[in-house]
């Protein structure tokens, strides 16, 4: 008898345990992985603690919110690969769009799920030179001159690499008229690129601890960046004659979402990046925020540049992604006769 009261109380402790156990796992954080691009690390220190506050007061529950940075396209195949993102932050839409074309991932209409095309802000292909800007250089005819170094992360791994070799494009073929002209005019240019890292973070680091190179070509807000790291005055922008609008484009990776039953709280943290307060956030990291209103109250931090989408000047990613990136194809080409 006293041997069964024993087991009884012992059977009573477990399911307690388990009750314990399961409430705790019940009441846990929610959280959501956030796979994004190099340099979008400081923005999404401030916007995460901002979301999570708002989810509180909204939810009155707690969530954690997880980061991933590397090279965009580099982040995108580690999501084909396994990597359980709930949400993705790029810089270039064809990393979204490899993960609609690989598995489904995401939605076909992804760019339909929020607002501007699912883009929250956007920025441009800058020069950054060093203080007094000694080698003089202006516009990108300067960058493909003999005896210039030019720091530029890979494009076939990093979303603003890419941008960089299609600005360079895009104001060669404006410039020259033909294909065959910008081709030529690219190639110069890449033939002065000492190193291709893997992500701007990486290029920013050559450049400015490093040493190496005599201008950094690379997103607008990577300047302030290199002045609250380095010291204001080291560094100088130049605003070239004709740049590429590089949006910045979200999505929810559905399948992920939906197996961690996290589609509720990953739609409310990109919405959040279109709210007022996101897009302020956006702006005082130095993107430009898609709300125009917003925008206009920060346009001091944001000069007026000409500009061109990869859609209306280069025919549209996939057509950029075939005739430049795919394996053989122009960067290759370029690279190979370098």
């Amino acid at each position: 008898m006293l041997m069964r009261k024993l087991l009884g109380l012992t059977g009573l402790a477990a399911s307690s345990l388990l009750i314990l156990s399961v409430t705790a796992f019940a009441q846990a954080p929610q959280s959501l992985l956030n796979v994004s691009y190099d340099l979008s690390r400081e923005l999404y220190k401030d916007i995460n603690p901002a979301f999570v506050a708002h989810w509180k007061a909204k939810t009155g529950n707690a969530i954690a919110i997880n980061q991933s940075h590397g090279g965009s396209s580099k982040q995108a195949g580690s999501i084909i690969g396994g990597l359980e993102a709930d949400v993705v932050t790029m810089n270039q839409s064809p990393d979204i769009d490899i993960l609609v074309e690989r598995g489904g991932l995401v939605s076909k209409d992804w760019r339909k799920a929020f607002p501007f095309e699912a883009a929250p802000y956007s920025t441009t292909t800058v020069f950054i030179v060093r203080k007094g800007n000694p080698k003089g250089l202006k516009d990108w005819t300067d960058l493909a001159k003999p005896g210039i170094q030019v720091i530029v992360p890979n494009p076939k791994t990093s979303g603003n690499g890419r941008y960089t070799y299609l600005a360079a494009w895009g104001f060669a073929l404006k410039s020259s008229g033909s294909e065959a002209g910008a081709k030529d005019f690219v190639k110069k240019l890449f033939a002065n690129v000492p190193v291709l890292d893997g992500g701007g973070r990486g290029a920013t680091t050559t450049f400015a601890q490093r040493e190496i190179g005599d201008v950094l070509v690379t997103f607008e807000n990577e300047a302030p960046a290199l002045a609250k790291e380095f010291g204001e005055g080291k560094f100088e922008v130049i605003y070239p004659s004709l740049s590429v609008e590089a949006s910045a484009p979200v999505a929810i990776i559905e399948k992920v979402a939906d197996k961690r039953k996290s589609r509720d709280a990953a739609k409310a943290y990109l919405d959040f990046l279109f709210s007022a307060e996101g897009q302020e956030i956006i702006a005082k990291h130095n993107f430009r925020p898609s709300d125009p209103a917003i925008l206009a109250r920060f346009k001091d931090r944001f000069p007026p540049i000409k500009s061109f989408r990869v859609e209306d000047l280069l025919g549209g990613w996939e057509k950029v992604q075939t005739a430049h990136f795919a394996d053989g194809a122009n960067y290759d080409q370029i690279m190979a006769g370098r």
